[in-house]
């Protein structure tokens, strides 16, 4: 049966689910408060630069083609993905680096530089992720936990595989050289976890990568962002920009519509939400209305940690510097940094860093001669006693001079764009509970049936995709998100 549905935000998983139940015959639109489709992978353009505000890294690139074939195209007709090599490259506090790529003999090589006798646990780490992987992600990323029975029947599985374990504790019972188990277990933080909380589980990140390799959309994220939409709008869809929805309409259990900044009422059979799970029930849903989500329980779920983001641009390119694409510049700290951001709620003096240089890759998002990078630095959510009003430019400025010592000669000389984020934008602007970058964090005890469930415990046709639903943050959760969304409709 053909039903009216909305969708709020615009981000993949939003983006994902409304081609989705576009290409399932329902009427579906689309409503986005900012001036352009992407949520969190919006698009800065400065001075001719280009700055993927958000994710950088696909690591499931069949996600995508899954999404075109469902609405009965080709992906490859509406962008380019290339392979980047090496995925990463990892520097620790000396500068010294690793790099991987999908190639086992590869990694060995590179192990040998750092620690020979590790290549033999390396092996057997990557032996032990790929049941890891197929359980985790082959099997249930793209199934809904709604009930407590979908917990139990997988709960013997994943006590087997030590999902209980932390990434780091799970890393370091194969690998002996603390930089290596670094580099083995940085990957929660992709997803805004920490790596000596976050589950076991998802050390099949790293399977996952190797499985399907690591990839870049020419014309950067923002490219496949535009290419969503326009697909979208092919089959049907129609899309709202700067139009902020300010509330949602309930009658019972079941939501009726809703209500936007202007006033205007939208009725729909169905809401599909891509914005904060948190912000959604606190902000757009009237407490008497909620009996699960209340706005205790809210606040006392665990949040991930925030980012501080500095977007720049040069008039000269730094091709003959040891950075790539991707690149993760490790404090001399591990534990105690990562617990200063995630616990003791901490601005701390030193800092870990991801620098992204996308021009290595594709040299059209900068104009001729320049170079596009950004530089993230994880940081504690506002929870925290940080004023970032003024400690933003402190924190940017100590981070800039460090990347000019180090990595980037006379750096600041050669700016021509910038723009840096801190928590208040992800608060103010994506409307994240907190100013988290990656919503509810991924710990066991929510994760998969714990965490905020992909159909609303407190509103049967009130459904959630993106970071803070099953299965998670990542371009393949949010993207396996909008799957399980359009799946539950399509069978309602």
């Amino acid at each position: 049966m053909k039903r009216n549905i909305i969708v709020i935000g615009s981000g993949f998983g939003g983006l994902g689910a409304a081609i989705r139940l576009a290409a399932q015959g329902h009427q579906v639109e689309l409503f986005e408060k900012l001036d352009k489709l992407g949520g969190r992978a919006y698009v800065f353009e400065i001075n001719g630069f280009k700055f993927d505000s958000g994710p950088t890294v696909i690591t499931a690139p069949f996600m995508f083609d899954d999404i075109w074939a469902a609405a009965g195209k080709r992906r490859e007709d509406y962008f380019t993905l290339v392979q980047c090599n090496p995925f990463y490259r990892i520097f620790n506090h000396e500068g010294r680096y690793f790099d991987y790529n999908d190639s086992e003999e590869f990694i060995l090589n590179q192990i040998e530089r750092w620690h020979p006798p590790d290549k033999e646990g390396y092996l057997k780490f990557m032996q032990t992720t790929r049941p890891i992987f197929e359980k985790g992600f082959v099997e249930l990323a793209d199934k809904p936990f709604l009930s407590v029975w979908d917990m139990l029947r997988v709960t013997p599985d994943l006590i087997k595989k030590q999902s209980h374990v932390s990434a780091y504790k799970y890393v370091s019972k194969f690998v002996q050289n603390e930089f290596l188990r670094r580099a083995f277990s940085f990957h929660p933080l992709l997803i805004g976890g920490n790596p000596f909380d976050a589950s076991s589980i998802y050390a099949m990140i790293h399977y996952l990568e190797r499985e399907w390799g690591l990839h870049f959309a020419m014309g950067g994220t923002g490219a496949i962002i535009e290419a969503m939409g326009r697909l979208f709008t092919e089959i049907g869809g129609k899309i709202h920009l700067n139009t902020e929805v300010k509330e949602i309409l309930v009658n019972n259990r079941r939501v009726t519509g809703v209500r936007l900044a202007d006033g205007r009422v939208q009725p729909a059979d169905d809401i599909v939400s891509n914005a904060d799970v948190a912000f959604t029930y606190r902000n757009l849903i009237p407490k008497q209305y909620r009996r699960k989500y209340t706005n205790r329980k809210i606040e006392r779920m665990k949040y991930s940690m925030s980012l501080f983001v500095i977007y720049f641009g040069t008039k000269r390119r730094y091709t003959d510097t040891n950075l790539v694409h991707h690149n993760i510049i490790l404090s001399k700290r591990y534990k105690s940094l990562l617990n200063d951001i995630f616990n003791r709620k901490k601005l701390a003096e030193d800092f870990s860093l991801y620098v992204h240089n996308p021009t290595r890759t594709d040299p059209s998002l900068a104009p001729e001669g320049g170079e596009t990078f950004y530089a993230l630095s994880p940081v504690p959510h506002l929870a925290a006693d940080i004023d970032w009003t003024t400690a933003a430019k402190p924190y940017r400025d100590t981070i800039m001079q460090f990347l000019e010592d180090n990595y980037l000669p006379d750096l600041q000389a050669n700016i021509v764009a910038e723009h840096y984020i801190d928590p208040l934008y992800f608060q103010g602007t994506l409307n994240s509970y907190l100013g988290s970058a990656f919503s509810v964090q991924p710990i066991l005890t929510q994760s998969a049936w714990f965490r905020p469930h992909n159909r609303s415990e407190d509103f049967d046709n009130l459904y959630f995709v993106g970071a803070g639903t099953h299965p998670g943050a990542g371009l393949p959760g949010v993207l396996s998100s909008s799957k399980i969304a359009a799946d539950l409709i399509g069978a309602a």
